[in-house]
C-alpha cells in the first residue's frame, strides 16, 4: 500500500514539476507551455522514483532525507527537459542539503560506511570526470550538470554513484538512439545531460550494494 500511495504522490510531484517548469524560470517568449510529452515522462519519473524510495526504505526519516532530495531531481527534470537548464536556486542547495545530512550522519544510503572519504572522492571525482569527457568528445556538458554531479558525490558516495552512473548512461544512450533512429532528433541535436545523472541519482539512491 505504501509503494501505491507512494507512486501516485510522486506522478503528481512530477506533474507539478512539469507546469512549473512551463513557467520558471521565465521563458523569453513569455508563452506557457501546454501538456505534452515532457508532462508524461516527468510524471512517470515522479511516480517511478517515489515508489522505488517506499519499497527500498522504511524508516520515515530515511524516506524523508532521500525524498526530498529525490524530489528537487524530479523538479531538475522537468525544467531541463523543458529549457535544458539546471537551475542554480535548486542545484546550490542541493549540495549545501547533501553536505549537512552527511554532517549529521542522517543520509541512509552512506550509512555504516566511510562517509567524509566516500562522499569527498565522490564529489570531486563526478564532476572532474564528466568535465574531462566532456572536452575530449565535443560535448555540451553545463555548468548546471557540474553542480548537479557535486551535490550527487556529496549524497551517495564513490560506490553507489558508480552504479548510479552505469544505469543512468546505459538508459541514456538507449533513449538518444531510439530518438535519432525515431527521427525526432539528429546526431547534431543539443540532447541535455542532466537527465542521465538525475537517473543516476534516483538509482543511486535505491539500488542495495
Amino acid at each position: 500500500m505504501s509503494v501505491i500511495v507512494a507512486l501516485i504522490l510522486g506522478a503528481i510531484l512530477g506533474f507539478g514539476a512539469d507546469r512549473l517548469s512551463a513557467r520558471w524560470p521565465v521563458h523569453e517568449s513569455g508563452l506557457v507551455r501546454g501538456l505534452d510529452w515532457r508532462t508524461v515522462a516527468v510524471a512517470v519519473a515522479g511516480g517511478a522514483a517515489f515508489a522505488a524510495l517506499a519499497a527500498r526504505w522504511s524508516d520515515p526519516l530515511d524516506l524523508l532525507v532521500l525524498g526530498l532530495y529525490v524530489a528537487a531531481l524530479i523538479v531538475l527534470l522537468a525544467t531541463d527537459l523543458d529549457q535544458k537548464l539546471l537551475p542554480d536556486l535548486i542545484t546550490f542547495p542541493l549540495m549545501g542539503y547533501a553536505l549537512v545530512v552527511l554532517l549529521l550522519g542522517v543520509n541512509p544510503v552512506l550509512a555504516g560506511k566511510s562517509e567524509l572519504l566516500s562522499a569527498g572522492l565522490a564529489a570531486v571525482a563526478a564532476p572532474a570526470l564528466l568535465a574531462i569527457s566532456d572536452r575530449l568528445l565535443h560535448g555540451a556538458l553545463g555548468m548546471g550538470d557540474l553542480k548537479l554531479a557535486v551535490s550527487l558525490g556529496l549524497m551517495f558516495g564513490a560506490s553507489q554513484l558508480f552504479v548510479g552512473f552505469l544505469v543512468g548512461s546505459v538508459a541514456y544512450a538507449v533513449v538518444v538512439l531510439a530518438l535519432v533512429l525515431s527521427q525526432r532528433v539528429s546526431m547534431k541535436t543539443a540532447i541535455p545531460f542532466g537527465p542521465a545523472l538525475i537517473c543516476a541519482g534516483i538509482v543511486a539512491a535505491v539500488a542495495q550494494l
